[in-house]
């Protein structure tokens, strides 16, 4: 159980960048907003607001603001009915996108993000044309807290997760859709902290990008993450130096 994936850690870097420009909040209370609204504003009995309402604490987002999310949603509150969304697309070197969003306005955000891949020299594709490269899984990124991969192999295995990379400090453990939950509520039982957690599009192989098409690569991810509507980017880039 063992691999590698430098986009693993780009991510976790964009995501420290998104928390420092404040837009982490926005995505969390979208989450939030849309699990209460399909589930319900009860956590023990909706396990996408539970887990939702987890990674917000985690980003240290205050109480109020998680309570406000949910009372929107379940009509206490006015509030905003987003749709979900994912678009497909192609960029520099053929690798291939998968953006999630969270939006209002459907008109708007699919101009949107077709603009900014065509900006980027990319193209989006038709529902279905790069999805069938990727696989649906669980997945936990935590700090290491002095744990050795055998250590936290023990406490996982069992619970039925799939791969564990370690990298830079950091342990990123991938589950089935199925095992997701346990595995996650194994974590915590043991007393070990949870950075983030959630389901993702999971490249099933990766296309190496270097040099010019890397720093294009990775300008269209930031580009497409810049926007206010998405939620998530998935691609099958591995970065290598």
């Amino acid at each position: 159980m063992s691999g590698h994936s430098k986009w693993a850690t780009i991510k976790r870097k964009k995501g420290a960048l998104d928390a420092k420009r404040g837009k982490i909040f926005t995505r969390l209370i979208k989450e939030l907003t849309i699990a209460a609204r399909q589930g319900g504003g009860d956590p023990s009995g909706n396990p996408r607001l539970r887990l939702a309402i987890d990674n917000a604490k985690s980003a240290n987002m205050p109480a109020d603001n998680i309570e406000r999310a949910i009372k929107k949603a379940t009509g206490e509150l006015e509030g905003v009915n987003y749709v979900e969304l994912m678009y497909e697309g192609y960029g520099p070197g053929g690798v291939a996108v998968l953006v999630e969003v969270a939006t209002d306005n459907k008109n708007r955000t699919v101009a949107e993000v077709r603009h900014i891949f065509s900006k980027n020299g990319s193209a989006m594709g038709e529902a279905g044309s790069v999805a069938w490269m990727f696989d649906r899984k669980g997945v936990i990124s935590m700090p290491a807290q002095g744990k050795t991969e055998d250590e936290l192999l023990e406490v996982i295995l069992d619970a039925g997760a799939d791969d564990l990379t370690s990298e830079e400090g950091y342990f990123e453990i991938k589950t089935s859709m199925e095992s997701f939950e346990l595995v996650r509520k194994t974590i915590l039982e043991k007393g070990l902290t949870i950075e983030n957690a959630s389901l993702q599009w999971v490249a099933k192989n990766l296309v190496p990008v270097t040099g010019e098409d890397a720093e294009k690569v990775d300008k269209l991810i930031e580009s497409i993450e810049d926007n206010d509507d998405v939620q998530n980017v998935f691609t099958n880039a591995d970065f290598v130096d």
